[in-house]
């Protein structure tokens, strides 16, 4: 029974026999049957037979047996092992199988764990594990591998005693493969007592493995085990254990030195390197400290450097993250702050020309101890101060050599140098590193110090003073520190509080962030610290020096944030948000001072007369603008900057602002995303050029764009870079005529435009002039395309830098539609919004265009539209709320595109619902009348007519509106309004149902195509279903639009006369469904409804051509049928297809020389025959529901009827096509009748209904 699965054998025994749900009693017996049922399988022969990945499964199963039946002897396992897979007595083809059965079946033993116990069995197996290693064409290294396994769990006497003499040959040749050598490394860690020098002597003829003699036959091995361990890409167990008896035999600087460095690295192999970097990487954690400098300073840290920086290619393999790895292992496990810090140096010492090759940010400073973070702090300053590059191990890549392109390579290796530590200090502000305040605050003192000031004279009040860098700060260095010291304040702004303390808990759990443990701002004790650099002039020199009015700015500053410090208790989060705002404003007097000091003036007469009590309550001058408008300016102005920092400072102090915003400063944010404001001089973006400059402020927006390492993203340059090419292209293929004229005048003049003889006749004189007006000519015009290249570039730019300032100032208008969603200035951003989207959606999208885009939609669809808040003190902005509608729906219909009409009809409900929920004072006691008194009063007014909870919305203007939109999108072809829209309205203000009921209901037959025909359907249904329009109707009146909407039904499916298309089919569906929606109403609630021309309209629907293809329209035919007390008949297709066989079968075997079976005049005939039988059984089918009466019927005139069926059935397909056709006459007569039993049965159904 080869057939049988193993698996499912297997699967039986462990259920008939489980161990887990047997009785204790019963243990004995079931793990019996487990070890009988498993010793079959095994004995059967066809384990060794299966796939590979069923043997380690089988060995499992036969080790729990056996480790739970201890009764069982090993000895007798093994010895029916080696019986049933004796490698001797199998034929060759089955010799693989056979020794794989004899590994695993050792393997079984050992992992029962009773192996160690049983010395005879375990002699034997190790015995069966070396014959099995001389077969490594079948088996590789496993046997080898077994042997170290069960090595590494032998007791020393048990090896003493038993193995030492059996593996005595394999510890001999030691040297011939790594298995054999791993053999060697494990007994010789294991039992140090029994390989003691003397017997290693005469195994290996010295006393120690490691010794200059051993050396090269260890580094063969080894570079075996990595050729061996190439796809793997792990250390091999050799190379790790060989790295342990080094260390233990004291001889790791010889291993070190002549195996790896000399021997592995020097051959510049793939495997062989990677395999000395897995060394280095494993050997960090067992090494002491000198010999981590020693390895951290050889030529394996130098490679792995060289590989670091040519792996930054593309489809190269990158080693760098497993050897972070390997260092993130060695930190997390290292208490040693020496050993830690030694490390940290080694890697950061390893430089390419200058540049550190690890990254500036590094997860693994986490771990650092206290005093190695300090330690490493100060080694970054003096090699900083003072860069030393005799301590760094710097290469120089076989590229680098070759192209030579640094003409200054010392001063090329100083800044970057200091630039990456720069980067250093901010990362380790950013880590996750334990630190403390005065750490953190030594470090931005530093990098604020070396940005913008330099010691003159050195005092111990600075300590910054006392060591002067050495070379000097290049200007590119300082700016490069300028820039990235912005980065280091985001990083404090983010910072949470630091210390142990309870007070500092406190503020943590709170998610206090940007302060210090007494609650003042980082960047206010950075400020203090400014001010104490410049009192100290003699000492200290700005290396922008403050002017007069600069400096009584700072002054100034400083005292307005003294007297905000003394009203922050009274005025709490808004005098924190403009502190932080003015000091950083502040501290950009170092960076850019021109730019900063118009802005600082400003907001310091703006914070003046904020929080000045008597100024406010003098009357301002109306030419003055108001302190919220001043104040918007400055922020528009801060964005324009490429500061991360800069963006969140604007928006958590205009978020403190918003409740005093006022119309024209909220206009002020919303010009800026006008796009007819683009070129208005005053936008701080806009490139201008003047003697071939651009703008100052620009200038350091981009030098801080380039630098800023929390700055936005900058794949713009990328696309510029494609935006060049493409215009040189552009150039190219253009010719100016003008240049073609040019060109021609030159050539006349020179005689150069004459006959065939024209050339002897010109003198070397005249050609060279010629040469000499030609190429001032194209030099000429060669300047005229590039200025049009820069005017293009230049442009393009200034679109760029536009477009990004709008998206930041986008975060200014979601700030106040969160934080004021109930002002009534929100009103005034519903235009702003719609018109970005109008324009962004039509013009061309790039990726920042769909990002401003993708912004904007959901500002505009989460923050307005779905806000849960809204303003509910419209006043006297009625009408102009109404108007706004109005608006907002004509410009929805006559949109070409549906995608940006639906958001203006999303505004258009978002002030339906503001206008609904808004209620006036004079019209609050009215509307609380019931609905009688309503009605009873006289003339028709629109407010007595508009129900009650409809606020100050007038419901009979905003009808006709929503109306005016309905009646286009149902009747006009083409309408950017979706039905969509319309249910959403419905949905959400089903007031609007009851006027827009009869327009809906017209359009189910008036509608302009088959679509609109079918969403007036859908409309329809929605409207009828939901329960607050059948509320405001009297019974009657509901009876009445049932009624009038099944004719309006009926009469639309009578006019279907086709099903060619797919919109026919979809319309006939929705017609039906809201035909079975009405029948169910009518039959659910009693109402007299006449539906004798439903039956008709339906039947003549099923004998249209191309009914019967659609399922969907099938199913929901019958199951309006249903309602209508029909029965859907079955068709007999058991019938066709037993006969089909038969005729199938012939067709399969053609002979030669004969026709086929559908060829033949008997054949032929009847093919004709079939056509005909089968019309004749689809209008019985059609017709059978016409005379079943499924209501009266029982069970046996059911059966009657289906062998009635049948029998005329069976008559036709027998019967002539003759007698068929005049069959198919009389069944048009009895459709003629039908129609009249139809009439009766659906009077007799709704008669109780009536």
């Amino acid at each position: 029974m080869e057939e049988i699965p193993l698996g499912s054998v297997l699967e039986l025994i462990r259920e008939k026999h489980s161990l887990d749900r047997v009785k204790k009693k019963l243990l004995r017996n079931a793990a019996f049957g487990n070890f009988f049922g498993v010793l079959a399988l095994f004995q059967s022969g066809r384990l060794i037979k299966t796939r590979e990945a069923a043997r380690p499964g089988f060995s499992l199963a036969l080790a729990q047996v056996l480790q739970a039946m201890e009764e069982i002897p090993l000895g007798s396992v093994l010895e029916l092992i080696r019986e049933k897979h004796s490698l001797d007595r199998v034929k060759k083809k089955l010799l693989r199988n056979a020794a794989f059965g004899n590994f695993f079946g050792v393997l079984a033993l050992f992992q029962s764990g009773r192996l160690i116990k049983d010395q005879e069995t375990l002699l034997h197996c190790v015995q069966l594990l070396q014959s099995l290693s001389q077969r490594p064409e079948y088996l590789r290294n496993l046997p080898r591998q077994a042997l170290v396994d069960i090595l590494s769990e032998t007791p020393q006497a048990v090896f003493e005693e038993v193995l030492f003499s059996t593996l005595q040959a394999d510890l001999t040749s030691a040297f011939s493969s790594p298995e054999q050598l791993h053999l060697l490394l494990v007994a010789i860690q294991k039992f140090p007592e029994v390989l003691q020098p003397k017997k290693l002597k005469k195994l290996l003829g010295s006393s120690t493995l490691v010794n200059p003699e051993n050396i090269p036959k260890l580094v063969a091995v080894l570079k075996t085990a990595a050729r061996s361990e190439k796809k793997d890409k792990n250390l091999p167990s050799v190379g790790l254990d060989l790295l342990h008896v080094s260390l233990k035999e004291g001889a790791f600087d010889l291993f070190w030195k002549e195996a790896v460095e000399n021997g592995l690295l020097k051959e510049k192999l793939g495997p062989n390197s990677y395999m000395c970097y897995r060394l280095l990487g494993s050997a960090l954690p067992l090494l002491s400290l000198d010999q981590l400098q020693t390895v951290l300073r050889g030529e394996v840290m130098q490679s792995y450097g060289d590989h670091v920086v040519s792996a930054q290619l593309p489809d190269r393999f990158r080693f760098a993250p497993e050897m972070e790895a390997y260092v993130d292992t060695f930190f997390r496990d290292c208490d040693d702050p020496e050993k830690q810090f030694a490390v940290l140096v080694g890697f950061s010492a390893l430089t390419n020309q200058g540049c550190p090759v690890v990254q500036s940010f590094w997860k693994v400073v986490k771990y650092l101890q206290p005093v190695a973070l300090v330690k490493y702090f100060s080694w970054l300053k003096n090699m900083f101060l003072k860069p030393d590059f005799s301590c760094c191990l710097d290469f120089t890549t076989s590229r680098q050599k070759q192209n030579q392109e640094i003409a200054n390579l010392t001063e090329h290796r100083v800044v970057c140098l200091r630039k990456w530590i720069i980067h250093r200090l901010i990362g380790l502000l950013d880590s996750q590193v334990k630190k403390e305040e005065d750490f953190v605050m030594e470090v931005a003192r530093f990098c604020f110090f070396h940005a913008f000031f330099m010691t003159k004279k050195p005092t111990s009040e600075i300590p910054e003073t006392e060591s002067i860098p050495s070379p000097p700060l290049l200007e590119r260095s300082r700016s490069v520190a300028a820039n990235l010291f912005f980065s280091l304040l985001q990083s404090l702004n983010s910072m949470p509080v630091l210390g142990d303390t309870a007070e500092a808990a406190a503020l943590r759990e709170r998610h206090v962030h940007g302060v210090t443990v007494d609650g003042k701002l980082w960047i206010s004790h950075i400020v203090q610290y400014a001010n104490v650099l410049l009192s100290h002039e003699k000492n200290v020199k700005a290396v922008t020096p403050f002017t007069k009015e600069q400096k009584a700015a700072w002054n100034r500053m400083l005292q307005t944030v003294e007297n905000l410090q003394e009203k922050e208790k009274s005025h709490g989060a808004e005098v924190f948000a403009f502190q932080q705002l003015l000091l950083l404003v502040g501290i950009y007097l170092f960076k850019t001072p021109t730019e900063t000091m118009d802005l600082l003036n400003d907001l310091l007469s703006c914070m003046e007369r904020v929080f000045d009590k008597k100024s406010k309550k003098k009357k301002c001058d109306e030419e003055e603008p108001e302190w919220v408008e001043v104040i918007v300016e400055v922020l528009l102005s801060l964005l324009s900057q490429p500061s991360l920092l800069m963006r969140r400072v604007s928006k958590s102090v205009f978020a403190r602002i918003c409740p005093h915003l006022s119309k024209r400063a909220l206009h002020l944010i919303l010009d800026v995303l006008d796009p007819e404001q683009d070129q208005d001089e005053e936008s701080a973006v806009v490139v201008t050029e003047e003697t071939g400059k651009k703008k100052p402020l620009l200038e350091d927006m981009n030098k801080a764009a380039s630098a800023d390492s929390s700055d936005e993203d900058s794949s713009e340059e990328e696309e510029d870079e494609e935006e060049d090419s493409g215009d040189e292209e552009k150039t190219s293929d253009e010719v100016d005529e003008n240049f073609r004229k040019q060109l021609m005048n030159v050539l006349q003049a020179g005689n150069a435009l004459g006959g065939d003889e024209s050339d002897e006749d010109v003198d070397d004189e005249t050609m060279m002039a010629l040469d000499e007006n030609l190429s001032a000519l194209f030099a000429e015009q060669q300047k005229r395309v590039q200025a049009k290249k820069d005017e293009r570039d230049k442009m393009r730019k200034e679109k760029i830098l536009r477009r990004d300032f709008k998206i930041k100032v986008l975060d200014l208008i979601e700030v106040f539609l969160t934080k004021q969603p109930e002002n009534p200035l929100v009103f005034d951003t519903i235009e702003p919004l719609l018109l970005v989207i109008e324009q962004t959606m039509s013009s061309d999208s790039d990726k920042q265009e769909q990002d401003f885009l993708q912004k904007t939609a959901n500002i505009f669809t989460n923050h307005l539209c779905r806000a849960k808040q809204y303003c509910k003190s419209v006043g006297d902005m009625q009408e102009h709320l109404h108007t706004l509608m109005d608006s907002l729906l004509k410009r929805a219909c006559k949109h070409s595109d549906s995608s940006v009409a639906l958001y203006f009809f999303s505004a258009s409900l978002y002030l339906f619902k503001v206008l609904k929920g808004n209620v006036a004072s004079e019209a609050a006691t009215p509307f609380s009348t019931t609905k009688k008194k309503l009605k009873s009063k006289e003339g028709p007014c629109d407010q007595t007519d508009q129900p009650s909870g409809t606020g100050v919305l007038d419901l009979g203007r905003v009808t006709v509106m929503y109306q005016e939109a309905l009646s286009g999108f149902l009747t006009k072809r083409n309408c950017a309004l979706t039905g969509s829209m319309f249910l959403d309205l419905f949905n959400r203000f089903p007031i609007t149902c009851k006027p827009l009921i009869d327009t809906i209901i017209e359009s189910v037959t008036a509608g302009a195509r088959q679509h609109q025909q079918a969403q007036a359907c859908i409309l329809l249904q929605k409207a009828l279903q939901t329960r607050e329009l059948k509320d405001s109707m009297a019974v009657e009146e509901w009876e009445e639009l049932i009624r009038k909407s099944i004719s309006q039904v009926t009469e639309s499916l009578m006019a279907v006369s086709e099903f060619k298309m797919k919109v026919d089919q979809e319309k006939v569906i929705k017609c039906l469904e809201l035909l079975s929606f009405l029948l169910k109403t009518a039959s659910q609630q009693m109402l007299h409804v006449e539906v004798t021309e439903v039956p008709g309209a339906l039947q003549a629907l099923s004998l249209q051509e191309g009914f019967g293809k659609s399922v969907r329209l099938d199913n929901i035919y019958w199951n309006v049928m249903k309602l209508l007390g029909f029965t859907r008949p079955k068709r007999k297709k058991a019938a066709t297809q037993s006969k089909q066989p038969p005729a199938v079968e012939p067709l399969k075997r053609k002979k030669k020389g004969f026709l086929p079976a559908t060829k033949k005049r008997k054949n032929r005939k009847q093919a004709l025959e079939r056509p005909q039988e089968n019309e004749g059984m689809e209008t019985n089918v059609e017709v059978a529901p016409e005379g079943t009466e499924a209501p009266a019927m029982g069970r046996k005139k059911k059966k009657k009827n289906r062998k009635r069926k049948w029998q005329v059935e069976s008559k036709g397909e027998q019967g002539p096509p003759t007698k068929k056709a005049k069959g198919s006459a009389g069944t048009e007569t009895q459709g003629e009748l039908g129609k009249v039993k139809w009439k009766k049965k659906a009077s007799r159904m709704l008669a109780p209904l009536a």
